[in-house]
């Protein structure tokens, strides 16, 4: 490995130990968990700390002899992420920092699906201007953004269909010169919805997340790792059908289960047909995956006590191991804002994983 490379590796490791810790770490504690040398640690720790990535705590009082050592923490006026969220009936937007802790929170509710992607995206970028001026005020640089979507989306950002905003086609990037200058990711709106569940609280390495709205999204994480599908567009757990000849879907199907089970349905049937529904949908996939959690969000989080009845007598009748390993069922940690705290919480992972080209772009600033 050439030079630059080692230095690389070792600052994002240094960085994550520091960041995965439960407990206060020390430069010697970090040399000793790391295996790296101390005089390596010590000068990898100035960079960190010099690049506000990191920064010394007050050593906590010792009673022992010799002298204590300072502590090493992420610096919470380093930098941010800022996660926005496009939905049917609402924009969202977010500012967390290196921490993990929220800064701001930004939400406008309105039905996007009259509007058309163009006036959607220009309200969305009008929101993020306004989260980008709250960042600013706070002295947060910004390390990047995220926007979670309900749709198929390709990696470089573009919407092939998101059938409840009506959309096809739709180049976010190009719809939105407000983060022209930031980084822009642009991912399903469920995926980074389960990528933040699974920072925020540890459910465990395999689960499935499942987003009710309007529309019904899931995002499916196997072995601690995401699962996308071959072009990354797993999970359109709404499209499943639970009634094949049933209601007559926006997507051009029949019976699929947002038509049962969406915020919508809840609201004209009730909570009692709606946990049928999910429940009937839950068990093809507990039977598919073998997963033995899922992890209900957005507006479904707090309805879990009235849809779990309905959805748990599914599982038991459908899932085939239901009488042999309990399927766990419980509401989201980050409830409804799961997604966009996700989509801020993906900025913040991406500069953990490499510090050094934070580092680099800062010096040239």
């Amino acid at each position: 490995m050439r030079q630059a490379s080692v230095r690389a590796h070792n600052l994002a490791l240094v960085l994550q130990t520091v960041a995965n810790s439960a407990n206060r770490m020390s430069r010697a504690t970090v040399a000793a968990t790391t295996g790296l040398t101390r005089a390596t640690v010590s000068a990898l720790v100035d960079d960190l700390v010099a690049g506000t990535l990191l920064t010394e705590l007050e050593p906590s009082p010792r009673t022992g002899a010799g002298r204590p050592a300072m502590g090493l923490a992420l610096a919470p006026n380093g930098p941010a992420g800022l996660g926005l969220e496009i939905n049917v009936d609402y924009l969202a937007a977010c500012v967390v920092d290196l921490t993990g802790a929220v800064r701001h929170r930004l939400i406008e509710h309105a039905d996007q699906r009259p509007v058309g992607a163009a006036t959607a995206l220009a309200g969305l970028g009008a929101l993020a201007t306004r989260a980008r001026e709250l960042a600013t005020a706070d002295g947060l640089p910004l390390a990047g953004a995220a926007l979670a979507v309900p749709g198929l989306v390709t990696a470089a950002g573009l919407v092939r269909v998101a059938p409840n905003l009506g959309w096809q086609d739709v180049d976010v990037p190009a719809l939105l010169p407000a983060l022209a200058d930031l980084a822009l990711t642009v991912d399903n709106e469920a995926n980074l919805a389960a990528l933040g569940e699974l920072r925020a609280d540890g459910a465990g390495t395999d689960f499935v997340y499942v987003s009710g709205e309007i529309g019904i999204g899931a995002g499916i994480v196997l072995d601690g790792t995401l699962y996308r599908g071959v072009r990354g567009w797993s999970g359109e757990i709404g499209h499943l059908p639970v009634y094949p000849d049933g209601l007559p879907c926006r997507c051009g199907s029949r019976g699929c289960l947002e038509r049962y089970a969406g915020q919508e349905a809840i609201e004209a049937d009730g909570a009692d047909a709606a946990g049928r529904a999910l429940g009937i949908a839950l068990a093809s996939v507990v039977n598919l995956l073998d997963v033995d959690m899922i992890v209900l969000g957005g507006a479904y989080a707090p309805l879990l006590p009235r849809l779990r009845p309905g959805i748990e007598a599914e599982l038991h009748r459908r899932a085939l191991t239901a009488d042999l390993a309990p399927i766990t069922l419980r509401a989201a940690t980050l409830g409804a804002d799961a997604a966009m705290r996700g989509a801020a919480d993906s900025v913040i992972r991406a500069v953990q994983a490499d510090p050094a080209t934070w580092l680099s772009q800062t010096s040239r600033r």
